[in-house]
């Protein structure tokens, strides 16, 4: 079934052509992934799709009993609005169920009376007329595993990552037939990112999406297009399969070209001998000329992207850290922490969201001060810390003039100086982008620019805080061969699991509560370690409860007329008081579990009440047991 046809749609920003009657369609159950080099047009073709631009030419047409969602890369929120409001905003009759159960819940356990009571039951109902229960369950996973527990926050209080993480929660629980994501991974911690991957795969959902996460694409998509000056490319397979047939198909073209151009040598020379007045077999080779010209003249020259900066001279002496502590008021951030860097070392930070990862980096930077310990740098350490927020650009600057602020020369590796016009062009940023505004940057090549302000400082340690987002795969290749040969320190904090796979030597894991475990090791690896720690975890565990609930009967046989009985140790004034209590204790007890269970046995429509009941259930029983056995033990001496 089709859901989606693009034919022969263009798109030009002045002379700059993004896309030139490009076409492709999308039927039910393909996930496909669209990749391209920064500022080449791949948010724009989304924004085309969905008619938040207009294209040149060509058409866009969707199916039209087909709901279609898409996650904006910067997506746009009513910012007076709570983030419950801008979840639940939407025409989904399921959905507004669930929101008015949430939103009566939420009053009834704010002020119960009978109007809240009232409105709650109306409520349930129509949660039970829907069979909206399951909805609601699938709703809770998603706001849970995207950590979204600030319901009543107002959007204008938000960072930028939790309101990416509202504006994806909504394109999940809106279950639309087409879903079109630019960048979803952005902001995500590597635990939200895994089970997104199988959130997308196991619901069989109908993707079209921007990503810059290899594995991320590898795991979810089962084909890729790619633009490619201005054409667009289709590859059936991985990501792998997609760079092994890009080379193919450009090696194919240049082939093609190679021999037009020698062609085009020959026929130029026939073409300027001829005469004006031609006949019609001579007018059809001209013709024939023209197309050769064509051909020949087809290849645009490829700029590659050049890192080849200067870096400062490093001593023996680098970073330090000697028993550091930080906390903001009960949460740990690191305590007692102590480590000696080395020359060389490339160091992945890991941890969930908000476990505070770029406050470790922020004290090395001296923007955060430890409560307690030293951190020590060496006297030749120069740092380039490219942070999360990124640069603060003026809009109405040139791009040029943000490189001159800086340096008119920068030293590069081979002891050359080169100006700041000629740097840009190496960052691939062409004169006619260098003398333009900020303004008219993509949000790549805004992150790539900030990244060359960071590099000709000619740092020899290196803080790099999320620096895959909004590079596209062409950058990030060069960034990852320019890591590889530098010989200084770096300090990663990414959520790419492939880009730290391929940079780091160990991984510095933040686990909660201060705690910094050292790995000696990548992210794979370090997953693997986890998983079989888990398991074999589990294993331990289940064969706990087994041995536990295995009890062996023991047979006495004991000679008639023998009293086996040993003497009865008489019990203390205290233990006497501990008796008489046990007896009022787990009479008390044996109401409440009672109670509950004519609760439980009687239903209720509202499942999380079924679920405290339980849980209390399990409690009570658990405290019975306990006051048993001790009355057990203290009956004996009565």
């Amino acid at each position: 079934m089709n859901y989606l046809s693009v034919e022969n749609v263009s798109k030009s920003y002045g002379t700059k052509v993004l896309f030139n009657k490009i076409s492709f369609g999308l039927n039910q159950g393909d996930r496909i992934a669209l990749i391209a080099k920064n500022g080449a047009g791949k948010s724009t073709l989304l924004k085309v799709l969905m008619g938040k631009e207009i294209a040149d030419e060509g058409s866009v047409t969707f199916r039209k009993d087909i709901v279609v969602t898409y996650l904006d890369q910067n997506p746009a929120f009513d910012e007076s609005s709570t983030v419950l409001e801008a979840i639940y905003k939407t025409d989904n009759a399921m959905l507004n169920a669930v929101r008015d159960y949430e939103e009566a819940l939420h009053a009834f356990e704010k002020d119960y009376n009978d109007k809240t009571s009232d409105r709650l039951e109306l409520c349930s109902a129509q949660m039970d007329k829907l069979e909206a229960w399951g909805f609601e369950a699938k709703v809770q996973e998603i706001l849970q595993r995207l950590k979204i527990a600030f319901l009543d926050k107002q959007i204008s209080t938000l960072s930028g990552g939790q309101k990416k993480r509202v504006a994806l929660a909504k394109v999940l629980i809106d279950e639309p037939h087409l879903l079109i994501l630019d960048e979803p991974t952005n902001h995500l911690d590597v635990e939200m990112i895994e089970w997104l991957e199988n959130y997308l795969v196991s619901k069989d959902m109908t993707l079209l999406l921007v990503t810059h996460d290899r594995y991320f694409l590898d795991s979810v998509c089962t084909e890729i297009i790619e633009i490619d000056n201005g054409k667009l490319h289709h590859y059936i397979g991985n990501f792998q399969y997609y760079v092994e047939k890009k080379a193919e198909r450009e090696s194919m073209e240049n082939s093609e070209i190679d021999k037009a151009k020698n062609l085009f040598r020959r026929e130029l020379e026939w073409v300027r001998k001829m005469p004006k007045a031609r006949g019609t077999k001579a007018k059809y080779r001209v013709d024939q000329f023209e197309v050769t010209k064509d051909k020949a003249f087809s290849k645009q020259t490829e700029e590659k992207l050049a890192l080849g900066v200067k870096m400062s001279r490093i001593g023996g002496k680098i970073l330090e850290f000697v028993k550091i502590k930080k906390a903001f008021g009960p949460t740990k951030i690191v305590n007692d922490f102590s480590y000696i860097f080395k020359k060389g070392e490339k160091i992945g930070v890991i941890g969930k969201n908000g476990v505070g990862k770029s406050t470790f980096l922020n004290m090395i930077m001296g923007l955060e001060q430890a409560d307690a310990g030293t951190i020590t740098s060496g006297e030749t350490i120069v740092f380039g810390y490219y942070s999360q927020e990124g640069l603060k650009l003026v809009e109405d600057k040139r791009v040029i003039e943000v490189v001159k602020d800086i340096a008119e020369f920068i030293p590069l590796a081979d002891g050359s100086k080169l100006s700041a016009s000629g740097l840009l062009t190496k960052f691939l940023f062409p004169p006619d982008v260098q003398y333009g505004y900020v303004s008219k940057l993509s949000g790549g090549e805004r992150r790539r620019l900030y990244l060359m302000t960071i590099l000709i400082k000619n740092p020899n340690f290196l803080i790099l805080d999320e620096p895959t987002n909004d590079l596209d795969i062409v950058t990030l290749s060069v960034l990852e061969d320019f890591l590889t040969n530098f010989q200084g320190c770096v300090l990663i904090v990414t959520h790419d699991r492939y880009f730290m796979d391929k940079m780091v030597d160990h991984l510095f894991v933040f686990e909660g509560e201060g705690v910094v475990r050292d790995f000696p090791g990548n992210y794979t690896e370090y997953r693997d370690k986890k998983d079989q720690e888990e398991k074999n975890q589990r294993k331990e565990d289940s064969v706990s409860s087994k041995v536990e609930s295995f009890e062996v009967p023991v047979i006495v046989e004991t000679p008639k007329e023998i009293d086996v009985l040993p003497n009865k140790k008489k019990l203390s004034y205290k233990e006497k008081q501990e008796f008489d209590q046990l007896e009022k204790e787990i009479a008390k007890l044996e109401e409440e579990k009672s109670k509950i269970s004519d609760l439980l046995n009687a239903g209720s429509d509202n499942h999380e009440d079924a679920v405290k009941w339980s849980s209390e259930i399990g409690s009570i029983i658990s405290k019975l047991d306990e006051k048993s056995l001790r009355w057990l033990e203290l009956s004996e001496g009565m």
